[in-house]
C-alpha cells in the first residue's frame, strides 16, 4: 500500500513538472493578457484584505494591551496617568467615539500584524515580471527598507513624549485635555513621518546605483542635502517643537553620510569595471594614429 502510494506521488510530481514545462515552452516570457492581470490583482488585494481582517479582529481582542502601549509616550509627557483626572487622561467627546476609537487602534493592529503577508502578497504579485538581477536587488532593497523603517518608529517612540510635552509647555498654564481620536492622528503621523525620514539614505543609495547622483555630485551638494535633509524633517514630523526636529534631522544626517560611504565604495566599483578611455587625454590633444605604409601599386598589380 505504501509502495502504491509513493509511485502515485511520483507520478503526479513528474506529469506536474512536464505540464509547467509545457506551459513554459508556450509562453517562455511568462506573459499574462490584461484580464489575467487584473483577476490576479484582485486575488491578490482579496488575500490582503482578508489578512487585514483577521489582524483586526486580533486587535480588537488585545484592543486595552494595544491602547496602554500605543498612549505610553502621552503618560511620560504627562508624568502619569489616571482616568477621569484632567491633565492626566485622553478625553472623548462624541457618544460614537469610543467605538471609533477601537476601531482605528484594531485597524492599525490589523495593518502591522498582517504586514508579513500582504507585503508578499505585493512581492508575489511583482516578481513574476522581474528579472534575476532585479530580485537580487529587490531582496537587498526591501531587506534594508525594512530595518530602516523600524528604526525611525523607535526613534518616533522616544521623541513622541518630548514633543507633547512642547505642547503641553506652550499651554500657558491652562489644563490640556487632549481628544484621544487627535492623539491617535498625532501618532500614527510621527511613525510614518519618521520612518519615512529614515529612508532617506536608501533613496540616495539607490540614485547612485542608477548613476544619477555620483560621489563627486555628492561632494558639491553635500550642504544642500544636510539642508534638504533638516527640511524633510520638519515637514514629516508633525511636531513642531525644535528638539524634535534636530533629533530627526541629526539621526537621518549620519545616517547619510554613512550612504555617501558606500557610494564612495561604489563608485570606485564602477570605475575599476567601466575604465574611461579617455582619462588621460587633454581637450586639445590629438589622439594617435598608427601609421600606414605606403602600397606599391604596380608592384602590387604585378
Amino acid at each position: 500500500m505504501a509502495n502504491k502510494t509513493a509511485s502515485a506521488v511520483t507520478g503526479a510530481r513528474v506529469v506536474g513538472e512536464q505540464y509547467m514545462r509545457m506551459k513554459r515552452s508556450q509562453n517562455p516570457e511568462g506573459r499574462m493578457p490584461l484580464m489575467e492581470h487584473l483577476r490576479e490583482l484582485r486575488n491578490r488585494v482579496i488575500k490582503i484584505a482578508l489578512a487585514v481582517l483577521v489582524g483586526a479582529i486580533v486587535g480588537w481582542a488585545f484592543y486595552h494591551q494595544i491602547w496602554d502601549f500605543i498612549q505610553r509616550p502621552y503618560c511620560q509627557a504627562v508624568g502619569y496617568c489616571q482616568i477621569n483626572v484632567p491633565g492626566h487622561s485622553l478625553v472623548l467627546n462624541g457618544v460614537m467615539d469610543g467605538f471609533y476609537l477601537r476601531i482605528k487602534v484594531a485597524v492599525v493592529a490589523g495593518v502591522v500584524l498582517s504586514s508579513p503577508i500582504w507585503l508578499y502578497q505585493l512581492w508575489a504579485f511583482i516578481a513574476p515580471g522581474l528579472y534575476a538581477r532585479e530580485k537580487r536587488w529587490t531582496y537587498l532593497f526591501i531587506g534594508t527598507a525594512v530595518p530602516l523603517f523600524a528604526l525611525g518608529c523607535f526613534f518616533a517612540f522616544l521623541a513622541m513624549s518630548r514633543g507633547l510635552k512642547f505642547f503641553i509647555g506652550m499651554s500657558g498654564g491652562l489644563t490640556d485635555l487632549f481628544t484621544a481620536d487627535t492623539y491617535i492622528g498625532y501618532w500614527i503621523a510621527m511613525i510614518i513621518g519618521f520612518g519615512l525620514c529614515f529612508e532617506v539614505p536608501l533613496f540616495l543609495v539607490c540614485l547612485n546605483l542608477a548613476r544619477i547622483i555620483t560621489h563627486e555630485r555628492f561632494k558639491k551638494w553635500r550642504r544642500i542635502i544636510i539642508f534638504l535633509v533638516f527640511v524633510f524633517a520638519g515637514i514629516a514630523s508633525p511636531s513642531p517643537d525644535p528638539l524634535t526636529m534636530l533629533l530627526l534631522g541629526g539621526v537621518v544626517v549620519l545616517l547619510v553620510e554613512a550612504a555617501e560611504i558606500l557610494i564612495y565604495f561604489n563608485d570606485k566599483r564602477y570605475a575599476r569595471n567601466h575604465p574611461d578611455l579617455y582619462a588621460g587625454l587633454s581637450d586639445d590633444e590629438l589622439s594617435p594614429l598608427d601609421t600606414v605604409e605606403p602600397m606599391d601599386v604596380d608592384s602590387s598589380l604585378n
